[in-house]
């Protein structure tokens, strides 16, 4: 019988792509990944529910928690450790949970999959409350392990999502608060799923994330300035944040930088307002951590 998973369906498109040249094998590849932008836009309304059950969850003080097996895990966990160095949270505020534990993020343990309770004991070991929003990720729908931790997630009060590549079934729909399903079609080769549902699932992650940490308030405009220096490359970006949002040199970007203990955002607060970093955190708390509610310190 035929599988009835779209991810495990055969690619008529590449039945003959074993015969084909290194340029072949491009641009069939190529002609594939273009269907995937689509995929993803056609479930922009429910990614949008996610992205506002998300950042109902991080104002409650709660958390994202993404959970996944193989490629869908590290996805989720590769989102998860992104945001802290970009936009400044702290590392619990968005969790990456993937069957087999951290071996699994650099070798590959298939088996892990396989058992819905050891998803449900992740939940119950992160202690997954009301607060949290719990995204499920199997391209194939089907995986056991994440399913168990939605589940469980349920049953400890948490609102729940399930991204999958495939039709998602009536059973699906009606146990999860929202369902994110970009269908990209049958994969190149059969089955791996790491190619168009691995891509689909990184572009619905990054736009869940992105948008709930600029209604968090983490962007102004479309400046990344709730980042925090800690290297090279981000000490030149707040810089030049500083240096095109109030017009100063370099040595006073710099100077402010490192009177705001390296987080940007503050540094902004100081130099438009004259005031010391103490101040501007306060005016930040005030404002609940958006800049452009704060009278007078930014023009538009």
């Amino acid at each position: 019988m035929r599988d009835p998973r779209l991810t495990e369906q055969r690619n008529p498109a590449s039945t003959g792509i074993d015969r084909l040249d290194p340029l072949g094998i491009v641009d069939l590849i190529n002609d594939e990944d273009r269907k995937i932008a689509d995929a993803v836009g056609a479930e922009r309304e429910s990614i949008a529910r996610a992205m506002a059950f998300v950042e109902a969850a991080f104002r409650a003080g709660g958390r994202l928690v993404y959970v996944g097996a193989g490629t869908s895990g590290r996805l989720g966990v590769l989102d998860a450790a992104e945001m802290p160095p970009t936009y400044g949270t702290d590392p619990s505020m968005v969790r990456g949970v993937i069957a087999g534990g951290y071996e699994a993020l650099v070798r590959a343990q298939e088996g892990a999959e396989d058992h819905p309770a050891d998803g449900a004991a992740a939940m119950d070991e992160l202690g997954v409350g009301p607060d949290d929003f719990v995204l499920g990720i199997a391209t194939s729908g089907s995986t056991p392990y994440v399913h168990g931790a939605v589940d469980r997630s349920r049953e400890r009060g948490a609102r729940v999502g399930f991204l999958l590549c495939t039709p998602p079934s009536p059973e699906l729909i009606d146990k999860v608060d929202v369902v994110i399903a970009p269908l990209v079609g049958p994969e190149v080769i059969t089955g791996s799923t790491r190619m168009k549902a691995g891509t689909a699932t990184k572009l619905v992650l990054n736009t869940i994330t992105t948008g709930a940490m600029v209604r968090l308030g983490k962007v102004y405009g479309n400046l990344m300035v709730d980042l925090q220096v800690t290297c090279e490359k981000l000490q030149d970006r707040g810089e030049r944040i500083l240096l095109e949002l109030l017009d100063v040199d370099r040595d006073a970007a710099r100077e402010l930088l490192d009177r705001a203990g390296g987080h940007v955002k503050t540094a902004l607060v100081m130099g438009r307002l004259s005031i010391d970093a103490s101040a501007a955190r306060r005016r930040l708390e005030e404002a609940d951590g958006v800049i452009a509610s704060i009278p007078g310190v930014l023009p538009t």
